[in-house]
């Protein structure tokens, strides 16, 4: 399939979301579209896939003018899509997932579940998927969940054009590894890839062209053998700095103390295992290691979003683990979750909502029990200019936003109020590289006026750029603490439970670092989410 698509423009009221795009995909090409959060990468892609009714301009299909009024149209073109925000029923099996809209039937419209079976089967093997077709899909880990959307995607009468919409936004470095790999089979048996990031490493691994958007507009044609830099400057429209500017911490005293912290999961098994960490105020600690080894147990038991078994947790000295999250919040303690969905935001409330959804009781938001919603604008209208949030204003529900945009409206609801402590798990996470150098700029700010930073991230470079303490989790225990100048090659061993001297196989140490470190080719530079493709969301 050669895709053309000629002027194509979006708009919804006064405001355009994608203004006269050209772009060319050849067959077997994988051709990445780059832009910032909010640049119209998900408008664009749910125009060619028939969710939303492009105002001018047209598509081509192997230069024959097409017009979809639905997905089934561009389904039935050979165009699938994989959405950044999985479109599965959890409690369905894998293979009933792949069969929905296109079921297999035997008979007077009896459902086949051998035939969904065999096409799940086919298909995973054609390209190369482990999938087992009765695996139920909410139990499966963010990666595997992923190659079902591709399978599903793929098993239609014919697929020549895969749109993957911001498809590493959650997956761990190994399954971003797997996933590219995955792409490079696909193109080179003679499927078209449009792969919309904004994840520069993972572009320059695996794009043959690269077309970058800002607000709307194509502004570059790259080759992905472009810098880093160059592809950075074209997304935001400014130069921007990959590196972090930080002097030497002066750590105080303890912000944060944990002492003996178990948490015993539902299968009955020790996901905290006796931890012991310590924040100092002024200081940021980063935790290192391979995901699902207690990082997202710990910050919610931080929180008080889960209570742990035994130990304790103080937060300037005063005890809190038995406080709930309104009395932590209280007492200075600022959280960014790792799913915002989940925990950082309520989708039906407004931008301005959202911005004070732990303060609306406080002064200036509320004076004798009764909200004051013009100071709620005020701070709202506020935050929105200082973190640069794209949304048409205040009064926007958050479901509206791009993913990049919600993770802005958590950042900055967090970064508006004073704290003592700060828990930033995976700050960037959604963001583009722009913002990525503003928060990791904040954070840096937070450290130097007095807050103890405890960070926990996916990324270690981002580990390496911001940490003045590096502490190492596996299995539930901090097996290590190490300064920001120890080799890769040492927390790599810590991360699989070696000693650092060298006890560990080296092939082990490589796999930990591989699995973790984002210098790899195949891993990113920043983690990064756009826009959910529905037909009510848009890229602002």
């Amino acid at each position: 399939m050669r895709l053309e698509l000629k002027g194509l423009t979006k708009k919804f009221g006064s405001f355009t979301a994608d203004d006269d795009i050209d772009l060319t995909v050849e067959p077997g090409q994988i051709h990445a579209v780059l832009g910032e959060n909010g640049a119209g990468k998900s408008t664009l892609m749910n125009m060619l896939y028939g969710i939303l009714k492009p105002t001018s301009g047209e598509i081509l299909i192997d230069d024959e003018p097409v017009a979809f009024s639905g997905p089934g149209d561009a389904i039935a073109a050979g165009i699938g899509m994989v959405h950044q925000h999985f479109k599965l029923v959890g409690p369905f099996s894998v293979a009933d997932n792949v069969q929905l809209g296109r079921e297999h039937t035997r008979g007077a419209g009896v459902l086949s579940a051998r035939a969904a079976r065999r096409a799940v089967l086919d298909v995973s093997e054609q390209y190369g998927l482990r999938l087992d077709p009765d695996a139920i899909c909410e139990d499966l880990p963010v990666g595997v969940q992923q190659r079902v959307e591709i399978v599903k995607a793929l098993s239609g009468p014919r697929t020549e054009l895969l749109i993957l919409d911001e498809p590493t936004a959650v997956l761990t470095p190994a399954e971003i590894g797997e996933l590219l790999d995955i792409m490079r089979s696909l193109a080179e048996a003679g499927t078209s890839i449009l792969f919309i990031s904004h994840k520069l490493k993972e572009v320059q691994a695996v794009a043959d062209t690269v077309t970058v958007i800002r607000r709307g507009k194509v502004v570059a044609e790259l080759e992905p053998t472009a810098s880093e830099t160059e592809m950075a400057s074209a997304m935001v429209g400014r130069e921007v700095s990959l590196t972090v500017d930080k002097t030497p911490a002066e750590p105080g005293e303890p912000s944060l103390e944990i002492s003996g912290l178990t948490v015993v999961g539902e299968t009955g098994v020790k996901v905290l295992d006796g931890l012991d960490l310590t924040v100092r105020a002024g200081e940021i600690v980063g935790l290192a290691g391979v995901e699902g080894n207690g990082q997202t147990e710990l910050a919610r038991a931080v929180l008080g979003l889960i209570r742990p078994d035994a130990g304790t947790i103080a937060v300037d000295g005063r005890r809190v683990d038995r406080d709930s999250p309104a009395q932590r919040i209280e007492r200075g303690l600022g959280y960014i979750p790792e799913d915002r969905a989940r925990d950082g935001l309520i989708n039906e409330f407004t931008v301005a909502e959202n911005i004070v959804l732990n303060q609306y009781r406080d002064r200036p938001f509320a004076k004798g029990g009764v909200i004051d919603a013009a100071a709620i604008r005020r701070r709202a209208e506020e935050s929105i200019a200082e973190f640069d949030i794209r949304t048409q204003g205040p009064a926007e529900p958050a479901s509206s936003l791009s993913g990049g945009n919600q993770q802005k409206v958590v950042i900055a609801r967090e970064f508006s109020r004073p704290r003592r402590l700060l828990v930033a798990a995976q700050p960037t996470r959604g963001v583009d590289v722009g913002a990525t150098e503003f928060i990791h700029s904040r954070l840096v700010t937070e450290r130097d006026t007095g807050t103890g930073v405890l960070l926990i991230s996916s990324e270690l470079d981002e580990i390496y750029a911001l940490a003045d303490r590096i502490a190492v989790i596996y299995n539930g225990r901090i097996v290590g603490e190490v300064g920001p100048d120890t080799p890769r090659e040492v927390i790599g061993r810590l991360m699989v439970g070696a000693e650092p001297d060298g006890a560990e196989t080296e092939a082990a140490d490589s796999a930990a670092v591989a699995d973790f470190d984002a210098e790899s080719p195949a891993a990113p530079d920043t983690a990064t989410t756009d826009d959910d493709a529905n037909g009510g969301d848009r890229d602002h």
